[in-house]
């Protein structure tokens, strides 16, 4: 495996983990506000 593509994609997957945790977090805690009212 070249180093290059390693040094390019580390930081890109960082970010979208980063991104996706974000969102994640915030999804979970919409739904539950969600359910809880429901019930």
């Amino acid at each position: 495996m070249d180093i290059r593509l390693l040094i390019v994609l580390t930081p890109l997957v960082l970010a979208a983990g980063w991104a996706l945790f974000n969102i994640g977090t915030a999804a979970l805690k919409q739904l539950q506000t969600f359910f809880n009212g429901e019930a």
